[in-house]
C-alpha cells in the first residue's frame, strides 16, 4: 500500500530540497517527489532520516542493559519522542552472566521490532575488557584481561545481533581480541583507554574501526605524545563518537572533531542513562551511584556517568555552533548507520527504510515515523 508524506522541506541529509512529497510502499521509500502532490500533510515540517543512536545506555527511568526484553521494549516506545527510529541498546561493564543476559534480551528485540516504537539494531558492550584506570563511571569490579573463550560466549548467544565492542587495545591480550571479534563481523571501538598514539594504530591494523565518546576516558594530548585521540582523530579509517551535550567536551572540541573528522566520520552518540528525559535525582550505572544535577551525571567522585542528552538535543547543539543542518543531521542519522553497517537507515532515497523525524521551525521534533507509520506527534 501507498502513503504519500508532502513536507516544507526535506534533507536526504546530504541534499535539501523544499516542498518535496515522499512515496513510501510497504514501509520502504519509492521515490521522492518535488512539490506537494497530494498526501498527508506535513507541511509545516522539515523532513530528516530518523536518528540513529548507536550509543545508549538508559532513558526515561530505563535501564537498557537490565536483561529485560520488557525494558528494551518499553524504551522504543520512548525514543521516538526524540526522534530516534532505531538504536543500539549499550551495556556498560557487567558480570559475565549479566552480559550474557543483556545480549539475550537485545538478540530477542531485534528479531521482533515493535510496531510502534524505535528499532533495535544490535547490542554495544562498553566492556569488559578495558583499562581499569581509565574506567570512568565503569564498575572496577567487572573489568576483566580480554578474552576470546569469553567473547566467543557473547558471540554464540547474541549472533548477528553484537554490533560493537569497546576494548583498550593496549591491554594484555586486547589486539587478537580484535582481530578475534573484526573478523567475526563486529565493529571495535577504541575506547576507555590509555593507549599511546602507536597503539592505536596497531588497533586499527587489527580491525578496530570506532573511538568510543572520543576524548573521554582516553589518553590525554601531549605534544611529544599525542596519544589515543589524536590518533582516533587524524586516521579516517575511525568512525569517532562525540557527545555533544556541551559538557563532555568544550564547544570548541566539538568545532574541532567537526572540522577534522568531518560529517562522515563524526557520530553524535548520547551515552544517555536512565535519567535522560527526566529530572534531577539520584540514578545508578551498572550498580554505581549517579547524581543528576542541573542536568549533569557525575559519580560520588565528580566523574562523569554518562549523560541525559537526547539526539534531537545534539542536532540543536551542533547547528548552534554553525555546523550546516545537513551536516548535523547525517552525524545523527546517515553516519551512525553506516558506522554499523546498516546501508538502508539514516536516508531518504528510494531502498531506504521509511524512518523520518519531523522537526519543527526550532528544530524540535513534531512527529517521528517508523516504517512509514506514525509512532509519535507532539
Amino acid at each position: 500500500m501507498e502513503t504519500r508524506l508532502e513536507v516544507r522541506e526535506l534533507y536526504t541529509p546530504w541534499i535539501r530540497i523544499g516542498r518535496a512529497t515522499i512515496v513510501i510502499e510497504d514501509g520502504i521509500i519509492k521515490r521522492i517527489v518535488r512539490g506537494w502532490i497530494g498526501g498527508e500533510n506535513y507541511r509545516e515540517y522539515i523532513a530528516a532520516p530518523g536518528f540513529v543512536d548507536t550509543h545508549i545506555h538508559g532513558v526515561r527511568g530505563i535501564e537498557l542493559y537490565s536483561g529485560r526484553i520488557s525494558d528494551l521494549e518499553r524504551a522504543s516506545r520512548e525514543l521516538v519522542r526524540y526522534g530516534v527510529t532505531s538504536f543500539v541498546p549499550t551495556a556498560v561493564t557487567l558480570p559475565h552472566d549479566k552480559t550474557i543476559e543483556f545480549l539475550i534480551s537485545v538478540h530477542h528485540a531485534a528479531e521482533n521490532p515493535p510496531s510502534d516504537g524505535a528499532r533495535v539494531m544490535g547490542a554495544y558492550l562498553e566492556g569488559p575488557f578495558i583499562n581499569p584506570e581509565a574506567r570512568g563511571a565503569q564498575n572496577p569490579e567487572y573489568i576483566r584481561e580480554p578474552s576470546i573463550d569469553e567473547m566467543r560466549q557473547f558471540i554464540d548467544v547474541a549472533g548477528d545481533a553484537l554490533k560493537l565492542i569497546a576494548v583498550a587495545p593496549e591491554v594484555r591480550g586486547a589486539l587478537d581480541l580484535i582481530a578475534y571479534a573484526s573478523a567475526s563481523g563486529i565493529h571495535v571501538a577504541v575506547g576507555h583507554t590509555r593507549a599511546s598514539y602507536e597503539q592505536v594504530v596497531d588497533a586499527l591494523l587489527a580491525g578496530a574501526d570506532r573511538a568510543t565518546h572520543l576524548f573521554n576516558a582516553m589518553t590525554r594530548f601531549h605534544h611529544r605524545e599525542p596519544g589515543a585521540a589524536v590518533a582516533l582523530l587524524e586516521l579516517e579509517e575511525f568512525f569517532v563518537e562525540v557527545i555533544a551535550d556541551m559538557i563532555h567536551l568544550h564547544p570548541a572540541t566539538v568545532e574541532l572533531v567537526y572540522r577534522v573528522a568531518g560529517p562522515r566520520r563524526t557520530v553524535l552518540v548520547t551515552d544517555a542513562i536512565s535519567a535522560a528525559g527526566l529530572s534531577d535525582g539520584v540514578y545508578q550505572l551498572g550498580g554505581l551511584k549517579v547524581i543528576v544535577e542541573k542536568g549533569v551525571a557525575r559519580l560520588e567522585n565528580g566523574a562523569l556517568a554518562g549523560s541525559t542528552l537526547t539526539l534531537d538535543r545534539a542536532v540543536r547543539n551542533c547547528v548552534s555552533l554553525g555546523i550546516p543542518l545537513s551536516h548535523a543531521l547525517a552525524m545523527a542519522s546517515w553516519t551512525p548507520a553506516r558506522s554499523i553497517g546498516e546501508q538502508r537507515a539514516g536516508c531518504l532515497r528510494p531502498g531506504c527504510v521509511a524512518d523520518l523525524v519531523l522537526l519543527d521551525s526550532e528544530l524540535k521534533v513534531a512527529a517521528t515515523i517508523v516504517r512509514g507509520e506514525e509512532v509519535f506527534s507532539r
